[in-house]
């Protein structure tokens, strides 16, 4: 009986080259195939980073400090995140800085042929929540002004005293901090605040917030606000003609 098993001559083989009594060789080969094959070529568990990352975004805005392995993710993987959702239309916002990504619709070209249908909704805010994302970016731009934590912190009665003077006025107390309330959960729900850990009265204002509301949306504020006191005006006085 020849040996090798089944299907097999007692013939001795050939060693492949680079493996045998050249340890030297053998070696090489296994650094060329590190530099050129391992290091570079996607591999299964890239691909289990991948999907998690892009539900993430598809979910909505990651964070750095919330969820840092998957912040990490899309760091390395970034290239690959850019070209998959250009497929669907869509462009990756990642600020490293500030520590924060989100996907957005891309601009429609002209020149294209039919336009995709929209993965980003768009979201019509109301009045109030409006004006408080636009108090609370100036807040944040006062408090990166300082140089101190990169963190801004708000109780909910430093919320509630920025925007109410900007809300007509009611002699129902109970059902206005309700309303305040109902708003700065939109703002939650949004991204836009975070409500901290064990202390419910308390909110971080998140950085994304300078994506939302940039610097020269900002330097026109004030003239905005203004135009939110006309308005108030206008409601205030529609109302008593109503009563």
């Amino acid at each position: 009986m020849t040996a090798g098993g089944p299907g097999m001559s007692g013939t001795k083989r050939a060693r492949p080259t680079g493996y045998g009594h050249d340890p030297s060789a053998n070696n090489a080969y296994h650094r060329r195939m590190t530099d050129n094959d391992y290091e570079t070529a996607p591999t299964a568990l890239d691909g289990d980073r991948l999907s998690q990352v892009l539900v993430a975004l598809f979910r909505g805005v990651l964070h750095r400090d919330s969820a840092p392995q998957l912040w990490q993710g899309l760091l390395n993987l970034q290239a690959r995140v850019r070209d998959y959702v250009a497929v669907l239309g869509l462009e990756l916002i990642l600020d490293e800085a500030e520590g924060y990504a989100f996907l957005r619709q891309r601009p429609r070209d002209p020149d294209a042929g039919d336009e995709l249908p929209r993965l980003v909704a768009r979201r019509q805010l109301s009045y109030p929540v409006s004006l408080l994302l636009a108090l609370l970016r100036k807040k944040l731009a006062e408090h990166d002004a300082t140089g101190g934590d990169t963190r801004l912190v708000l109780s909910r009665e430093q919320i509630v005293e920025q925007i109410r003077v900007f809300l007509p006025e009611t002699a129902n107390e109970a059902r206005l901090l309700d309303r305040m309330d109902s708003h700065i959960k939109k703002a939650v729900e949004l991204g836009m605040l975070r409500r901290m850990r064990g202390q419910e009265e308390r909110f971080e204002v998140r950085r994304i917030l300078k994506a939302f509301v940039d610097a020269q949306w900002l330097g026109e504020l004030d003239e905005r606000l203004r135009a939110y006191r006309a308005y108030i005006g206008g409601t205030g006085s529609d109302a008593a003609a109503e009563g």
